[in-house]
């Protein structure tokens, strides 16, 4: 099955940058507004994993976390229903929620996404979620993550992030499986 890995320009959790989609710290992680090319392409047992946004020489953009794909709701009408706590929302300027529609069915109106009928399609609810969420987890991701994906995709060489993945790349299962050991070895190191 194929997963993938992809970058979310302008999230670095570890910087203070949230990421919205996908929520991956939830009890049941999932991906509604992001990439709907992806969401339109994964099925169950896929995984889905996001790497930090650039933001210069300031922070190494890292490995955030990943989940496997559980379910595929319809759109993000079902996708309220079953998830109203993901509704958008602002806490001042932090947007948080991956859900774009209203009770009503149409665009939240603090929504700016374009192509809105395309976009509520495919909302994915995963399971087996792992982030790398303190600071030491995130200080480890920022230090590895590009040789741990250099490595799974047989890279050599002075490598950025960009050279590895680009807008996003396809894994095998194998990759993937590597992928997320290399995310929980970190979690386990960060802990001792």
């Amino acid at each position: 099955m194929p997963s993938y890995i992809f970058v979310s320009p302008g999230s670095d959790p570890g910087a203070g940058r949230a990421l919205v989609d996908p929520i991956l710290t939830a009890k049941k992680p999932t991906m509604g507004t992001c990439r709907p090319d992806l969401r339109r392409m994964v099925k169950p047992g896929d995984h889905i994993f996001v790497i930090s946004g650039s933001l210069g020489r300031t922070h190494r953009q890292y490995v955030i976390g990943g989940m496997e794909v559980d379910t595929k709701l319809r759109d993000q009408i079902e996708a309220l229903e079953a998830h109203p706590e993901n509704a958008l929302n602002f806490d001042g300027r932090q947007k948080s929620g991956n859900i774009i529609v209203t009770a009503e069915g149409v665009q939240h109106p603090r929504d700016n996404h374009s192509n809105f009928k395309e976009r509520i399609k495919n909302y994915v609810e995963g399971r087996n979620a792992v982030v790398l969420q303190s600071a030491r987890e995130v200080e480890l991701g920022r230090e590895r993550s590009v040789d741990i994906l250099a490595d799974i995709f047989d890279r050599v060489g002075s490598i950025r992030m960009q050279q590895i993945v680009g807008r996003h790349r396809k894994l095998s299962d194998e990759q993937a499986d590597r992928l997320r050991r290399a995310l929980l070895d970190i979690k386990r190191e960060a802990r001792a």
